[in-house]
């Protein structure tokens, strides 16, 4: 048989077109494919083929009329007209609507029939997931969830997807089954998918969806849905909540956490050997610890006490006793013995410092001297704790002048005097002349005094230093300024004392050698003593009377 073209989707093996309309709007069957204009028009006819399979008119449209004869009687009656270009359009399309269509063309020359089969589609609703799962059971297959899309003609296909990916039937670890289902009433169909599904932890984060496949449009696509992942624990973990160091007094929190999902939410505690069961918490929490909480601590599940996490605690401490502390008095020259104690979790670093400066090690107090007074600071610490213990020393003793020097001032007319002297508390002055005090200083238990004289004549001054403790003099001889350029002007002072050093060393030699000159006179004198009576001469030896006579010379010099 040969059919015309009219574009219109044709069944195989006969020339019937085939039309789609959509669900619930109004249907327009071609008649013709709109060609329907032939001379001589008399009427049109549309008629349709019933359930039964019996023809039924529909209506008929007069060439010289406006208006067509609605001939049917059942459902269409109120649901059915002709366009202008003959088509038959048909309101509120359901699939009641699925059947052949024939249009009936009479002009004055000729008779034709077309025949058009109606087909009504409905895109579903989109896809939803339900009767979803609480939670997937690690390495055990489970029902997901079912996925349906409804009211859809024809039915839709249903795909599963994980993570954007197709999941396929396997038989094992995936299993679908799909079932359709048509509503009585409306003819609709309602796709349905099962999913049974084989999960592992890597899952928890995994994304399920449906897509609905259908011929009128796009893919539509389920709202993602993501599953706890249930699986037993494995391992048990034990955490020491707590700022480190720990130190005594601190309160330690312990954790105790379990890779199971979901996790188990009461443990047993073991602290120091003794059991101590938590329910519906996973935290146990020492406060105020001490040394003696130093030690091991274990949490384990309730139902399993082997599978547990063991945590060693280490409380931090520091005991410092230093002797002697405070305010501490001593005689210079007396001895001073300082001990240190330290009792601590690890070994403790210990500095000192004297007057807020840093010492390398703590000085020799064996013999004090008044450089050894200050202020003495003790640091002791370890990781997180620090000690800081103190004394402060006080080194006291007579005042002791140590020199008495003079010199003149640069400009040649003044003698400055220094007066250095030992002893603490700080000694106080005394000059034994008037003159003006330019400076003093006190470092360390030695004081420096100065003082300017212009002498008029040759003095002997004193310096007097006196504390609580007792006093020290020295004197010194001053030359007049008026004296020295009188009588030596190019010398200064110094040389006029070494010049009496001199003449002192001179008359001292020249008594000694006067001194032996008489011995030996006397020696002399015995001896010729004794010649008279022995007959010798009075005179004695010319070597003798030589010896005499040079020993007189030195003695006149």
């Amino acid at each position: 048989m040969k059919c015309r073209d009219t574009g219109l989707e044709r069944h195989e093996g006969s020339c019937v077109d085939t039309v789609i309309g959509l669900y619930g709007e109004t249907i327009e069957v071609p008649c013709n494919n709109g060609i329907n204009k032939p001379d001589g028009l008399i009427f049109t006819k549309w008629k349709y083929v019933k359930d039964d399979g019996s023809p039924g008119d529909l209506l008929v449209k007069q060439a010289q009329k406006d208006d067509a004869t609605v001939s049917a009687t059942d459902g269409y009656k109120s649901r059915v007209s002709i366009a202008a270009n003959s088509s038959l359009l048909i309101t509120q399309g359901s699939l009641v609507d699925q059947r052949v269509f024939t249009c009936m063309v009479v002009s004055l020359t000729n008779l034709e029939e077309h025949s058009v089969e109606l087909k009504v589609y409905k895109k579903p609703s989109a896809p939803v997931i339900k009767n979803k799962a609480k939670g997937l059971e690690n390495s055990k297959l489970t029902q997901l969830g079912e996925c349906v899309a409804e009211s859809a003609n024809p039915a839709a296909n249903l795909i599963w997807m994980k993570n954007n990916q197709p999941l396929v039937d396997d038989g094992k670890t995936i299993i679908i089954t799909s079932a359709i289902t048509k509503d009585p009433v409306t003819g609709l169909s309602s796709t349905s998918s099962r999913l049974q599904y084989t999960a592992s932890k890597e899952d928890v984060e995994s994304q399920f969806t449906c897509t609905a496949k259908h011929v009128m449009g796009s893919d539509q696509v389920s709202a993602p849905e993501t599953f706890p992942i249930h699986y037993p624990t494995e391992k048990v973990s034990l955490q020491v909540v707590s700022q480190s160091p720990i130190r005594e007094g601190d309160d330690v929190t312990l954790k105790c956490q379990a890779d199971g999902n979901p996790p188990p939410t009461s443990f047993n505690f073991n602290i120091k050997g003794k059991k101590v069961t938590v329910m519906d918490k996973d935290v146990y929490t020492l406060t105020g610890v001490t040394r003696a909480d130093t030690g091991v601590y274990k949490c384990s599940l309730l139902d399993n006490d082997v599978m547990e996490s063991t945590q060693m605690v280490t409380v931090s401490f520091l005991d410092v006793s230093l002797t002697p502390t405070g305010k501490v008095l001593k005689k210079h020259g007396e001895k001073l013995e300082v001990s240190l104690e330290k009792n601590a979790s690890t070994e403790a670093k210990v500095t000192w410092k004297k007057d807020n400066h840093k010492l390398d090690k703590l000085p020799d107090f064996s013999n004090l001297t008044y450089s050894d007074a200050g202020l003495y600071v003790c640091d002791v610490s370890i990781e997180g704790i620090k000690h800081s213990l103190s004394f402060e020393l006080t080194v006291e003793g007579g005042p002791k002048i140590m020199r008495l020097t003079k010199h003149r001032s640069n400009d040649g007319k003044h003698k400055i005097l220094t007066c250095e002297a030992e002893g603490s508390p700080k000694p106080d002055v005394q000059w034994s002349v008037n003159g003006t005090n330019d400076e003093t200083t006190y470092v360390n238990g030695k004081a420096t005094y100065k003082l300017t004289v212009v002498p008029s004549k040759n003095l002997t001054v004193s310096c007097q230093v006196t504390n609580k403790l007792g006093h020290d003099m020295r004197d010194i001889s001053v030359f007049s300024l008026f004296e020295e350029h009188k009588s030596k002007p190019e010398k200064n002072e110094d040389g006029a004392e070494q010049a009496k050093v001199i003449v002192g060393v001179v008359v001292g030699l020249s008594l000694a050698a006067a001194l032996v000159g008489l011995i030996y006179w006397i020696c002399i004198k015995k001896t010729r003593q004794g010649s008279w009576k022995t007959g010798e001469k009075e005179t004695g030896t010319s070597e003798e009377s030589k010896k005499l006579e040079e020993n007189n010379h030195k003695a006149d010099v």
